[in-house]
This record gives C-alpha cells, sequence and structure tokens, in this order.
C-alpha cells in the first residue's frame, strides 16, 4: 500500500481538539507555544484522535458518559495539557476523583473532516461539541521520560527542557507563539517526575456523534528501528484551521525506551513535528496505530528536540477498564469506506501479515513508503560506541573482523578543527558523567564474556618505519561498545591512525577482539542525488542511558565534488573528478559523528563528520556532511590486512581541493598567470602638470554641477556611485 492511500487511511481519524475559556488575566497561556487572546478568553488546541468503539469499551463508556445512547457517541483522544490550564482547582489537582469539571464558561470543541458523516451547509470540516470524560496518567511511559531524562542530563550544558524548540521569545498577543520550555539541569528537576507525567498525561473526551463506516484499525504491537511512521496532526492549528488542519509529517522509529523490551514506554520518532502536533495520532505503514504524539525533549544547549511517541499498549494499559490493546474485529475481512474522504480506509488486518500482525518483509512493492529494513537492521551491527575518559562519547564503524573501527579525529584532536578540548564536549560529540550508582561497562558480566570470546590482537609496526604507537601521545582511556551480540562487549582500544591530511578520519584498534564482529559492507558508486541515506550512529542521548544506535532517515541532497588526487589514480583510473563530500537530510546529532551514512542496501556511502549551525550556535540537524565512501578508499585498502601503511601516508598529503571543500569554501580558481606588460603613458610635462588640490577641486566643481542640475527636477537624484549599507 502506498503512502497516499496510508494519508487517506489516517484523516479518518485525526481531529482538531479546540479548548477555550475565560482568562480574564491571561494566565492560561503559559508553558504553551501558541494561543488566541482575545476579549478576556483564551482559546489553545492541540491534534487529536478520533477513537473506533472497536478500540474501547462501549458499556463503560456509556456509564462514564452517563448516558444509555452509547451507540451515538464517539470518544477522542489528545494530550491532557491542552485541557489542564481550564479545570477547576480541585480536579487539576486530584484527577481521580470524579467526572473531571472545567471552570465556568469553558468549552471544547473538536474539528472533524469533511465528509465524515457530520451535517455541514457548505460540505467543509465542522466543529463538534466535546466533553471531558477522563484524565488519565501513563505510569510506565512517565517514568521511562523520566528515567530517560535524569540519565541523560549529565552536565549543565546538556540539561533538557519539555517543549518546542520553534517558538518566539516575544511576549504573548492577541494571536501569538510564545515560549513552551521547562528547564532541567544537571541530572536533577525542579520535579521531574511531575513534568514527565504532565508530558505523558491524556484526556479522553465524548463526542455526541457516530460514524458506522470507519475503516477498521490495527494495532503495531512492535515497532523496530527504521520503521516508517506517519504522524497527521494540525500545527498552530487555532491560528488558521484552513491552512494547518489535518497536516501530514513522515518518519521513522528513531529508537525505543526501554532498550531491548519488548514492552515499549517511549519511542523516539525521526519525524519533523511542529507545535500543536502533540496529539496526534501516528501510524505505520501497514495502517496500524503506533500510538499519540506528545511534546518533546530540547536539548538545553543545542535545540535539538526528540520526538516522542507513547504507544497505544501503554496507554490501553493505563486505561485498562476503558480502552482495549487490541481492537475487537468482528469480520475478518479488507474493509473499503467508499463514502468517507473519496473512498480511502483499506486496511490490514493482523491476519494477512502473520500471526504477531507484523508485516514480512518478503518483497518491497513499488509503491511502498517503506522498504525492507533487513538491510539496515543488518548495518547496525557494524556500528559502535566510542568513549573516551567516560566524558565524551562518539560513533565509529567496524571495518573488519580484526577489530578495526572507523572514526572521526575531531574526537581525539578537538583542537585542529576548532572544537573545544575533549573533556569539555566538542560541537560534534557529546560529554557526559558516571554518576554513583550507574553501571561499570567492566562489571562481572562483562569480564566473564570477555575471557570466553575475547583474544588479543597484536598489531605490529609497519616495516618501513611508521610507528603506530607514536601517532598518538595522549594517556586518554579509549573504550569501544559492541552492540552486535546480546549482551553487549566492552573493549578497551587504542589508536592507530590520526589523519594529518584534510580528512577528519581516525583508526581505532581493539586491544582484543570478540567473536563474530559484523564488518560494514561498503559501496563506492557516487549516490545518486535524491536517493533514500540512513544515518546510524550513538547521537543525542548519553551511554548510561543504554541505547543501541539511532537509526534516521532522509535523502542525498547534494554531492560536492573535487579533482581526483594523484593517490587515488590507481583506485579510480581515468577518472578526473569524485565525490568529495555528501549532504543529507538526514538527522545527526552530537555524539553521531563517525557514524554511518547508508543506503537502502545497507551498505556505507558515507561518514558522518560534522552538520551545521546558526551563528547563534543552535545546530541545525538536517544540514550535515559525511565524507563519502570513494574518498575512504585508502582507509578500506589499509583494512584488508593491515600491512601496507602506505594507503593511509598518502591520505596524510596536504590537499588543497579537499581542504577547500572541508572549509565550505568555492572551488579554487586556476593561478594567473604572468601580468601583461603594457605601454606606460608618457610622463607628464611638471610645468602642465596639476597638482592633487587642483584636481580635486575640478572634482568638487563638476559634481556641484551635477547636484545642480538635478534638482531643477524637484527631488535630487541619487548618485551612481552612492554606497548602500549592507543587508548581510
Amino acid at each position: 500500500m502506498g503512502l497516499p492511500e496510508t494519508v487517506d487511511f489516517a484523516r479518518n481519524f485525526s481531529v482538531l481538539v479546540r479548548v477555550q475559556g475565560p482568562d480574564p488575566k491571561g494566565l492560561k497561556m503559559r508553558n504553551h507555544a501558541f494561543h488566541q487572546y482575545q476579549s478576556g478568553k483564551t482559546t489553545l488546541s492541540a491534534s487529536g484522535m478520533l477513537l473506533p468503539d472497536t478500540l474501547y469499551n462501549t458499556e463503560v463508556a456509556k456509564r462514564i458518559w452517563g448516558t444509555d445512547n452509547g451507540r451515538s457517541s464517539m470518544l477522542v483522544m489528545t494530550v491532557a495539557s491542552v485541557i489542564e490550564p481550564f479545570l477547576t482547582i480541585q480536579h487539576r489537582g486530584n484527577l481521580s476523583e470524579g467526572l473531571p469539571e472545567l471552570i465556568p464558561g469553558a468549552e471544547i470543541d473538536i474539528l472533524v473532516e469533511e465528509n465524515m458523516g457530520v451535517n455541514s451547509n457548505d460540505g467543509a470540516c465542522s466543529w463538534l461539541t466535546a466533553r471531558l470524560l477522563k484524565m488519565v496518567d501513563v505510569p510506565i511511559s512517565s517514568l521511562a521520560l523520566q528515567s530517560l531524562v535524569e540519565v541523560s542530563s549529565g552536565s549543565q550544558e546538556n540539561g533538557w527542557e519539555f517543549g518546542w524548540s520553534l517558538v518566539s521569545s516575544r511576549q504573548p498577543s492577541t494571536n501569538s507563539i510564545q515560549p513552551q520550555h521547562q528547564m532541567l539541569v544537571t541530572g536533577k528537576s525542579i520535579n521531574t517526575s511531575q513534568m514527565a507525567r504532565s508530558t505523558t498525561r491524556i484526556a479522553i473526551l465524548g463526542v455526541g456523534f457516530h460514524l458506522n463506516d470507519l475503516p477498521k484499525i490495527g494495532i503495531s504491537p512492535l515497532n523496530k528501528r527504521g520503521e516508517f511512521l506517519l504522524a497527521i496532526g494540525s500545527p498552530f492549528g487555532i491560528l488558521s484551521p484552513v491552512h494547518f488542519f489535518n497536516s501530514i509529517s513522515v518518519g521513522s522509529v528513531a529508537n525505543c525506551y526501554p532498550p531491548k523490551s519488548t514492552d515499549r514506554a517511549l519511542l523516539m520518532a525521526d519525524i519533523r513535528c511542529l507545535p500543536g502536533m502533540e496529539g496526534a495520532p501516528v501510524f505505520s505503514y501497514q495502517n496500524a496505530l503506533v500510538g499519540m504524539l506528545t511534546r518533546p525533549l530540547r536539548q538545553k544547549n543545542s535545540d535539538a528536540e526528540i520526538q516522542l511517541v507513547i504507544p497505544w499498549e501503554a496507554i490501553a494499559s493505563a486505561c485498562s477498564d476503558l480502552l482495549l490493546k487490541e481492537p475487537q474485529i468482528a469480520e475478518k475481512e479488507t474493509h473499503i469506506n467508499k463514502g468517507n474522504l473519496n473512498t480511502v480506509g483499506h486496511v490490514l488486518l493482523s491476519s494477512s501479515n502473520g500471526s504477531n500482525g507484523l508485516c514480512c518483509y518478503n518483497h518491497d512493492h513499488l509503491n511502498s513508503p517503506c522498504p525492507s529494513l533487513l538491510p539496515i537492521e543488518k548495518a547496525m551491527t557494524s556500528i559502535c560506541l566510542i568513549t573516551i575518559d567516560d566524558v565524551v562519547w562518539a560513533s565509529g564503524v567496524v571495518l573488519n573482523d580484526q577489530g578495526l573501527i572507523l572514526t572521526n579525529a575531531h574526537l581525539l584532536e578537538p583542537w585542529r578543527f576548532g572544537k573545544t578540548t575533549v573533556r569539555s564536549g566538542t560541537n560534534s560529540e557529546a560529554s557526559f558523567l558516571l554518576t554513583e550508582g550507574s553501571v561499570s561497562p567492566e562489571g562481572e558480566g562483562f569480564d566473564r564474556y570477555q575471557k570466553s570470546s575475547i583474544v588479543p590482537f597484536p598489531l605490529a609496526d609497519d616495516p618501513k618505519g611508521y610507528k603506530v604507537n607514536s601517532l598518538f601521545h595522549g594517556h586518554r582511556r579509549i573504550r569501544v561498545r559492541l552492540d552486535h551480540l546480546d549482551p553487549w562487549i566492552w573493549c578497551n582500544a587504542k589508536v592507530v591512525y590520526i589523519c594529518k591530511g584534510p580528512l577528519d578520519v581516525a583508526l581505532l584498534q581493539l586491544d582484543s577482539i570478540p567473536d563474530k564482529l559484523s564488518p560494514i559492507m561498503v559501496d563506492f558508486i557516487q549516490p545518486s542525488l535524491g536517493s533514500k541515506a540512513y544515518v546510524i550512529g550513538h547521537g543525542l542521548l548519553a551511554p548510561r542511558c543504554g541505547f543501541s544506535p539511532s537509526v534516521c532517515s532522509g535523502v542525498v541532497s547534494k554531492v560536492v565534488k573535487a579533482e581526483v588526487p594523484l593517490c587515488y589514480k590507481s583506485f579510480l583510473p581515468e577518472v578526473s573528478e569524485f565525490p568529495a563530500m555528501l549532504e543529507t537530510t538526514a538527522a545527526v546529532h552530537p555524539g553521531g559523528s563517525g557514524g554511518a551514512v547508508v543506503n537502502s542496501d545497507g551498505r556505507l556511502i558515507g561518514l558522518v563528520t560534522s552538520n551545521a549551525r546558526h551563528g547563534g550556535g543552535t545546530v541545525i540537524p538536517h544540514l550535515n556532511f559525511s565524507i563519502p565512501s570513494a574518498v575512504l578508499m585508502p582507509i578500506f585498502q589499509f583494512a584488508r590486512d593491515m600491512k601496507d601503511f602506505s594507503p593511509l601516508q598518502n591520505l596524510d598529503q596536504p590537499n588543497e581541493h579537499l581542504s577547500s571543500v572541508w572549509a565550505l569554501m568555492p572551488p579554487l580558481s586556476p593561478k594567473p598567470g604572468p601580468r601583461l606588460k603594457l605601454p606606460q603613458p608618457p610622463l607628464e610635462d611638471n610645468d602642465n602638470k596639476e597638482g592633487k588640490g587642483s584636481r580635486f577641486a575640478k572634482f568638487i566643481a563638476e559634481r556641484n554641477e551635477l547636484l545642480k542640475g538635478s534638482s531643477q527636477f524637484g527631488k535630487p537624484e541619487s548618485l551612481p556611485n552612492q554606497i548602500l549599507p549592507s543587508k548581510l
């Protein structure tokens, strides 16, 4: 099923939730990214999901609603944060006391798509009155979020905030956007637990209408990294519903928390979302419900956001008296909703994809938004985590089965690349501090595993005198975490090579070689523009969180070429240019340096090196730069037997073309030739030569005449040599 069909299916369930009420002091909009304020009334909005009656117990819903006409009503799910400002004081403090109540004058409405069976005179989208039925905490998700924040915030500069980064700092007005941040620092917060509960809390609304022909919906029970996601919501919806209602955003699963657990408490989504999309339903590409989008985590020092999705299983478990983990499907058939949204609603039942409801990757559909993930999963096993002195971390790529690791040189020598020292962190790798009680990577389990399956590897010096031990004089402890086996393996490593030329590359050698290493597969062919690109690495979240490598997807947006150096002629005969830099739209965050850029076949096409920053220091995750595989050919030649160091020596040679590319400078122009000898004018006679003062007086006189002539038309004209102020 293609992306257009998935979008049409999702539009059946997406709504816009509007909450408005009296606010004479203008306080209800605090901690919200945008709002409307007029005549003492504040209006907020968020996204929501229309729940089909197959996902909840209708009898319980009727009891909560207090009506026997349950078949003429439906439930809507959204985030509680949009409603909490309008709760009465007694219900704001204790959500368990009966039916939650709003302050007098507060109203909740939802906006549904046209042609959804709602009476409308002009066929446009319709507002329907809704009633607040239930506020639900999701303990498994709030505890996971609290743990994630406290473990990740290991230093002042790496603190975390709840809320959107794409907001303005100006004061609120009639229609305005204002900051929405709640700050966390140094692993502690004003009330981390309370903020985590507020971020993951949901609200259940009742709406007085019912649709009998909604398409049947399935639940995606297990989401893999890299799996396709689609969110449909209304960013800044209340400011202009006609422009923003039910907007689409697509991406993929970046990671899951807790790691290595089948009970998903939180999903990290590699998806671009905007304020107002919290509460939006998130679907997988087989039209199965994944969960609900909530407000993101934002890193204080970089404005990088982690989009969070609360899985449906966690929501249903927290409200088990009303919601169902699995839909009640009476008929096992594909349902086509011909009445809604231009014949949408092709449904893929769990029985059509195997017993567990997951898609079996036997073949790829040409129109499918998500190709097979098996090659990407294979590439993940080649990505490792590198730490230095348990202070900073970055990513690396396993090159061979002898324990050779490729990473960035700026991790080891940041001062060469205009970065700060390793101990204070850099722009491309992240810093963290081990706290008391944290598990040491070299615990009992590690030592026991190491003795049984790891053997030491001696790396001999090159007979030509290229001493590997003399390349790095630091006294730092370098450790590498390998994720290809369960449990993970930590190994010490030493530096083999740091490039002294224009390339930001370095090589590490594991002191002991684990079994069954998984070297990366490589593709030296230049990737085509627009081709799929996956960035795999350990970006943003500290090693203490215990995450596997995250996956972010995008496309190859630009290939910058340069003249082929002489040392590459043996690899690339009869080629004058080769790719010198790759730019992708996949997100790259601090800590992802040294990670891999792979294509849809799971083959390495580039090494992640850096991303762009605004002048003020804000990182631009979706504008990043990678070293193409073709440039890394000497590295892979050395990795074959690790005996011939001449390819590495060639990389140390200066190269003006590569240097200009990686300095983000224009291409070098050819050197100018010898200057032509022009005939010199004859010398002026001293008796007739005017002095400098005379020539200047003549210039002033001519200029005055020009001004006098132009003023005759009533307005002086601008002079042709007028200097305009620069706008840069």
